[in-house]
């Protein structure tokens, strides 16, 4: 994904614009996600998560129509290792959903892009950020009855996703312009999804309400997400933008607690607020 600086002209305005339709983003794709999880118990993280990539893969690959015949090798590899990064992200951050909330799981996911941030920062602060994001995790994982430490190892996987996608997309960009390497690799995770998500809902019928909780999540998980992000990264620093989204845990456990009613405990809520503050700095020290 690239980064284009904030317009010369009015950037005040500009800026402005931009922070809401990032603020809009984060929200979307939590509610998104939240009503993705209403159908969890009628097809599963599974269907839920096929359903989401086959509107993605729809919309973009039918808005953006990548060149895909011209593509090079070098072009080649890394939209399929992005699309399988893609759907593996999206799946076991869903399936962490499952096992340990909204907040939690998207909480964790956050690493991913912390992780960035403290390997290209020089600074020997980045070893108190990383010290306090892995007590965050050790408060998270200590034993108890309900310790659910799958849950808590997919959250951490769709983190590891996330750090790849970063990094495959900066190499995305350099070879494909615009969204054209975003489309494909959509496109060949929606590929990948076919024969389970076919499987899934023929074993697994959806319900009217369950088809339209996962189509809605199509939707506002990824097709808005991707519109509002042109605008902001057109209009906020890359450095704000960093920051800003390093507030997305925050709302997660919000939309958790009022569309799931996903109430937090303290010692949950404690390292959550380390991730986040760890990864705000990190973001805000990155070179």
């Amino acid at each position: 994904m690239t980064t284009i600086a904030p317009p010369a002209a009015a950037p005040t305005t500009g800026l402005a614009g931009g922070v809401a339709a990032l603020a809009a983003s984060g929200l979307s794709n939590q509610v998104g996600a939240a009503t993705g999880a209403l159908a969890f118990p009628v097809i599963g993280p599974v269907g839920v998560v096929s359903i989401r990539q086959f509107v993605a893969a729809g919309v973009l690959m039918a808005t953006v129509r990548p060149p895909l015949r011209s593509f090079t090798r070098q072009q080649w590899w890394p939209v399929l290792c992005l699309g399988l990064v893609f759907g593996t992200m999206n799946l076991t951050l869903y399936a962490a959903i499952d096992r340990i909330g909204l907040g939690l799981a998207v909480t964790l996911e956050f690493l991913g892009p912390m992780a960035i941030a403290l390997a290209t920062t020089r600074r020997r602060s980045g070893l108190a950020y990383a010290l306090a994001a892995a007590v965050g995790v050790a408060i998270l994982s200590r034993p108890q009855p309900t310790t659910d430490y799958l849950g808590i190892a997919l959250g951490l996987v769709a983190a590891a996703c996330w750090a790849a996608y970063i990094l495959l997309n900066r190499v995305i960009g350099a070879r494909l312009p615009g969204l054209q390497g975003t489309a494909a690799a959509a496109g060949f995770s929606a590929l990948l999804y076919l024969p389970v998500g076919v499987w899934v809902l023929i074993a697994h019928p959806p319900t009217p309400a369950a088809l339209g909780c996962a189509l809605t999540t199509g939707v506002l998980s990824s097709i808005v997400p991707y519109a509002a992000d042109i605008i902001t990264l057109r209009r906020v620093p890359p450095h704000l933008f960093g920051i800003l989204m390093s507030m997305n845990p925050v709302i997660a456990a919000l939309v958790g607690l009022v569309v799931l009613h996903q109430v937090l405990g303290w010692s949950e809520v404690v390292a959550m607020g380390l991730i986040v503050l760890a990864n705000v700095a990190a973001v805000a020290s990155s070179d």
